[in-house]
């Protein structure tokens, strides 16, 4: 195809109408490949929710807790994984002048 002989106006058309065609062929390709992962799921005679829900977690830690490393001596629930921000009983006890590692489990 020659564009060098388009228009302006011709050139704007056909980019449109190759957005559209874009959008579509994407549309098909997405319910090609939807219909291929169920096959497969049904092939092995798993349930579709069950191979969804285990998509993409791998060896990702993303998701497991993680193991409270200080507590609150006389309030067990107030717990600190030892991660992010100091929660405010554990900013107190130290501006109290007390020991982080009395906390420490």
């Amino acid at each position: 195809m020659d564009l060098s002989n388009m228009s302006v106006g011709d050139l704007r058309n056909l980019q449109e109408q190759i957005k559209q065609e874009m959008k579509k062929r994407e549309a098909q390709e997405v319910q090609k490949a939807r219909e291929q992962i169920l096959a497969i799921a049904q092939g092995v005679g798993l349930p579709l929710k069950d191979l969804l829900a285990t998509a993409g977690r791998g060896n990702s830690t993303k998701g497991n807790s993680v193991a409270v490393r200080y507590r609150h001596p006389d309030n067990a629930s107030q717990q600190w994984t030892g991660r992010g921000r100091q929660p405010k009983w554990v900013k107190e006890w130290v501006e109290g002048g007390k020991s982080l590692d009395k906390l420490r489990v």
